[in-house]
């Protein structure tokens, strides 16, 4: 009985007429899209850290490279990714004892435009925002080094669960 039960799976997934491949990535590409291409994102927020839009860009670049079978390609990809950083702010995240601010939060936002040129029905036109937190004691300027790529990396894990996967 199990035996047919194994039968029966296997010829309703065979069925199935829309193919997708699924990696250990979490990355469900349509077998169709083969290259992928990011534009230059700017960063049009109104403050400016001169490291952020090239460490962003290289960075969902580099996750498409290194976590999908697609091709880059300078422009027109399958997956096409353009967009700008529109907001980069730090705030007061906490406040402690005698109303003293103790950890600040610099959130950074990006707004993405993904073209899925295989289903068009994946594209969309989205902002993602994320952040991370320092201490009080540090500057902004001293504590950016560390916080940017963390904070980029949670960015592009984002988009690339948006844009790859059909979660």
């Amino acid at each position: 009985m199990k035996r047919y039960l194994y039968i029966i799976a296997a010829l309703l997934l065979a069925g199935c007429g829309y193919t997708v491949k699924y990696s250990l990535s979490g990355a469900s590409i349509p077998p169709d899209a083969k290259t992928f291409s990011v534009a230059y994102f700017p960063n049009n927020a109104a403050m400016v850290a001169p490291i952020l839009s090239s460490t962003f860009t290289d960075a969902l670049a580099d996750k498409f490279s290194r976590q999908t079978r697609l091709v880059q390609v300078s422009e027109g990809g399958d997956f096409a990714f353009e967009g700008e950083i529109t907001n980069y702010t730090s705030t007061t995240a906490t406040v402690g004892s005698n109303d003293v601010a103790t950890q600040n939060r610099l959130t950074i936002t990006v707004q993405v435009r993904f073209t899925n040129a295989v289903d068009e029905k994946a594209s969309f036109n989205k902002s993602f925002s994320a952040f991370s937190e320092y201490d009080t004691s540090m500057a902004l300027q001293d504590a950016e080094s560390a916080l940017i790529p963390e904070i980029v990396d949670q960015l592009v894990q984002d988009i690339f669960q948006a844009s790859a996967s059909n979660w």
